[in-house]
Order: structure tokens, then C-alpha cells, then sequence
């Protein structure tokens, strides 16, 4: 079994300070094997954001996969935006825009969904989706696919489709083709967990679909902080919410579902909390 610890939307620059000591305790006891950030690190792309959110990642075990959100594209810096989107992410978060992680049970592979285009909303291109299937084609069957993204291929009932990352189709299809068994993305500030199965008709796949809150934001969009822990095992993945208790100034774990595989669909068990 792999434990994952999956945070997202930190929004440096807008951040409580009371939960990052106690976040970074909690994600060290947990011991996880990868720790994966989905994106918005920062509020407004600015350095001293990307300094603080790169400080808060050095406290952090490893090792970590990290994509980019659209906060973390320049929003009033109109050159930057469109010349240089990425250039202070690169700088003081990771250069790697296509990051990897591959064990002997797990493949964790990340991919930049942030256009400068578009204010909030996100995409996946055609080469974007030929580079992630060859990278895909070379993973030993046997593996637990895993692909992070930072706007999410599927929503909460409550949420407008126009939040779904743009070509999630197309992508979603390459997925079935290639056995991706569990996507993590951010963007909503909502924590879920489903399958992919009401969404997309794809016969006999149904991946599984893990949205993270904000871990750190004073955006909390009325839910309260929070982060996912996930226990990966070959048919069988456990998804923990932790959520930030006021009265106690800790995050604590507040539900735990189950989800087993049958094939390549991915389905909920009872709730065990």
C-alpha cells in the first residue's frame, strides 16, 4: 500500500498562518510516500507569494509532485501573463512542468492544466494528451495510474460544468485507453470523491475522481480547510478528509470512504466514518 497526502489551492498571500505549523506536523506524522500539491500555490503569482509558498513546500517531506494553478499565472502583470506565464513558478517552485513520480506499486504523473488565455478556467491540448499517453503506454500494467491535475474532468453536483477543464473528453478517452486508475485536482475548493461514471459513457471504465478543499486559504468558499490522505492499494483506494477544528487548532479526521475496482471501473463502498 502507497499513503498519499493530497493538498491543493494553498493561495499564498492569502493564508491563514495559524494552520501551517500544524499542517506540516500532521502531513510529517502521516509518513506518506508522495505528497501531492494541486495546484494555486499562491493568491496573485507574485514573488514574495512563491517565496513563502516555496518555504512552506521545504517543510514538507518528499518526494512531492506539484503542478501550477491559474493563480499562479501573473494576473495583472499583462506582459507576464502572456510572454512569460509560468516564469516565477519555475523560479521558485520547480522547473519541471511535467512532473514524475514511478514505484514499484504507484505512478503519479502531474500535467499543467494553467492557460494564460482565461482568468480561472483550464485546459488539456493535443500534445499535451499524445505526451501524457506515451508517457502512460510505458508504465507496467500492474501499476496504480494516478494523474494530477490542478482544474478538475469531474464536479460535485452542485458545481456548473463550466468548471470541468476544457477537453476533458478527449483526455478522458485516452484515459479509459490507458488504464488510469484515480485523478487529483483543486480548483472548486470543495472536497469530493467519485467515479467518473455519470459523466462520461465510456463502456466498462470509470475512473476514480478525488477533489481536494483548500488546505490553507482564508477562501474557504463555506467549507472548512482541509486535505486528502489517500491509501492506495492494487483494487482498492481509501480517501481520508482531514478538516481544520477551530476549537481545537488542529486538523482532524472528519470522514473515510472506500472505493474498490471491478475491471476498470472504479465504485464506493459503505462509508466507513
Amino acid at each position: 500500500m502507497r499513503t498519499l497526502v493530497h493538498l491543493s489551492d494553498l493561495h499564498f498571500g492569502r493564508v491563514d498562518p495559524a494552520l501551517l505549523a500544524p499542517l506540516a506536523a500532521l502531513v510529517e506524522h502521516l509518513e506518506p510516500d508522495v505528497v501531492v500539491v494541486s495546484g494555486d500555490l499562491t493568491q496573485r503569482a507574485r514573488s514574495h507569494e512563491f517565496q513563502a509558498a516555496r518555504a512552506f513546500l521545504d517543510s514538507l517531506p518528499g518526494p512531492q509532485i506539484v503542478v501550477p494553478g491559474n493563480h499562479d499565472v501573473p494576473l495583472y502583470d499583462v506582459l507576464g501573463r502572456f510572454l512569460t506565464p509560468l516564469r516565477k513558478y519555475r523560479r521558485y517552485v520547480t522547473d519541471e512542468l511535467w512532473p514524475e513520480y514511478v514505484d514499484d506499486r504507484i505512478a503519479v504523473l502531474g500535467v499543467n492544466t494553467a492557460r494564460s488565455l482565461t482568468f480561472k478556467d483550464g485546459r488539456v491540448n493535443d500534445e499535451q494528451i499524445a505526451q501524457l499517453r506515451a508517457r502512460l503506454e510505458l508504465l507496467p500494467e500492474a501499476l496504480v495510474k494516478i494523474v494530477v491535475t490542478h482544474h478538475p474532468f469531474d464536479l460535485p453536483a452542485h458545481f456548473h460544468r463550466d468548471e470541468l477543464v476544457g477537453r476533458a473528453p478527449l483526455a478522458m478517452a485516452m484515459f479509459a485507453d490507458c488504464g488510469v486508475d484515480l485523478l487529483l485536482a483543486g480548483h472548486l475548493h470543495a472536497s469530493h470523491a467519485g467515479n467518473s461514471a455519470a459523466r462520461y459513457k465510456i463502456g466498462g471504465y470509470a475512473a476514480l475522481m478525488v477533489q481536494a478543499g483548500t488546505a490553507t486559504s482564508t477562501r474557504g468558499r463555506g467549507e472548512s480547510n482541509s486535505f486528502n490522505v489517500l491509501r492506495v492499494a492494487a483494487g482498492h483506494i481509501k480517501v481520508e478528509r482531514y478538516s481544520w477544528q477551530e476549537d481545537g487548532a488542529v486538523f482532524a479526521k472528519v470522514s473515510s470512504e472506500s472505493f474498490e475496482r471491478g475491471g476498470a471501473v472504479w465504485t464506493s463502498m459503505r462509508p466507513l466514518l
